[in-house]
């Protein structure tokens, strides 16, 4: 008896990776939203099309496919605003190999100029100070996915962190206040900015489009998020789309200090 393998090269190898990676990054942008009950109907359409054409069932099988082949101009219109997001979200990765890179450009350069350091501790007294007086505000730290799509939609600015200049910024009669402040090396770099929003079906009700546009960016992005809410005065961590918990306010500055190395 022969026996014959299954030819299986790198490029098949190459194949199956990047088909997950596209998998992945689809789930990732879907997860949570209406989006995906349609994904699932346009899924569960085409396995019974398949099964149709292996039982040749000539009639079903002809208008499904057509039905699906037809349906591509309107899966761009129906799923345009994920599409966006899609390509957004692939423009701002930050791949391992990339990363890897700067760690070790860094690494070289680090007895030339020393590493900046976010003095995260002004910024969240800046956020305990607005807390108190129930000052809404939305604090944006950039990581390593640059920002600059999402600057050049606000007002910029080259002010160190200092307390005194957060406050001011989102005080309710100040012209700044709107939107989020923007921090990149320990400077406030822009304001007014304008985030995406999060379109997330697990948000509850009591959130407002401050805590969605912070969601938003942290799914997009690996920016991390400070937010003070308006109407509680609480203040609301948020990493990888995500409300991180906290239970004093130390631990909250160990959290942000130790998500800001990795």
């Amino acid at each position: 008896m022969n026996l014959r393998f299954i030819d299986f090269s790198f490029l098949d190898v190459l194949d199956i990776i990047l088909v997950a990676v596209l998998l992945y990054y689809i789930y990732k942008l879907l997860k949570g939203t209406v989006a995906i009950n349609i994904v699932i109907g346009i899924t569960f359409i085409f396995l019974i099309w398949k099964i149709t054409q292996a039982l040749h069932m000539e009639m079903l099988s002809g208008i499904l496919g057509y039905l699906l082949s037809g349906g591509v101009i309107a899966l761009i219109i129906v799923f345009q605003q994920e599409i966006r997001k899609f390509l957004l979200m692939i423009g701002t990765t930050n791949f391992s190999a990339k990363k890897s890179f700067l760690h070790q450009l860094k690494f070289m350069q680090s007895e030339l100029t020393p590493e900046v350091d976010i003095d995260i501790q002004t910024i969240l007294q800046a956020c305990i100070s607005m807390s108190k007086t129930k000052t809404g505000a939305l604090i944006v730290i950039e990581k390593t996915n640059n920002l600059d799509f999402l600057i050049n939609t606000g007002d910029t600015m080259n002010a160190q962190v200092n307390e005194a200049i957060l406050e001011s910024i989102f005080y309710k009669n100040s012209p700044l206040h709107d939107g989020a402040t923007v921090i990149r090396d320990n400077f406030i770099v822009a304001t007014r900015v304008i985030l995406p929003v999060s379109n997330s079906t697990k948000i509850p009700a009591r959130f407002g489009l401050r805590h969605r546009a912070a969601i938003g960016v942290t799914e997009k992005t690996d920016a991390i998020c400070l937010l003070v809410s308006e109407e509680t005065g609480e203040i609301s961590y948020i990493n990888n789309g995500e409300f991180v918990l906290y239970k004093t306010q130390e631990e909250l500055l160990t959290r942000l200090q130790n998500d800001l190395r990795t």
